[in-house]
């Protein structure tokens, strides 16, 4: 293999803050070298890192790439109600009576991410 993927780089206004909502969606932490006001911000979980760095162009159109999460200890639904206290936005919701589907979520910055069905969910479920 000649390359790894190091980094998710995720561009926004406000590195540290943007860093703080996303270690709280993903029960981690911001790299102890973070403070308030930095131009960079890392949240470091085993399935991966994302790096927050502050630039001056606004987000101005639909993500290119995003993330999709799935909850590990709770259903969809649970977080998804867990991540709009944290102050993330309902985008879209294609979650449908018989289970399946999914909820497209803002964070703080306006960045769409997708909540996915828990594996436990999908177990029970012949989708």
């Amino acid at each position: 293999m000649t390359s790894l993927i190091r980094h998710i780089t995720i561009d926004c206004s406000d590195a540290y803050r943007l860093g703080g909502f996303w270690a709280a969606v993903l029960d981690a932490s911001l790299h102890e070298d973070d403070k308030p006001g930095d131009e960079e911000a890392l949240v470091e979980t085993p399935a991966g890192s994302l790096l927050f760095v502050t630039v001056p162009e606004p987000k101005s159109v639909k993500n290119r790439v995003h993330l999709d999460i799935q909850p590990q200890d709770r259903t969809r639904d649970e977080e998804v109600e867990r991540l709009l206290a944290l102050g993330a936005t309902l985008v879209g919701d294609h979650r449908r009576p018989d289970g399946t589907g999914w909820a497209t979520l803002a964070d703080i910055e306006g960045n769409e991410f997708c909540v996915e069905r828990s594996a436990a969910e999908r177990s029970r479920s012949p989708h």
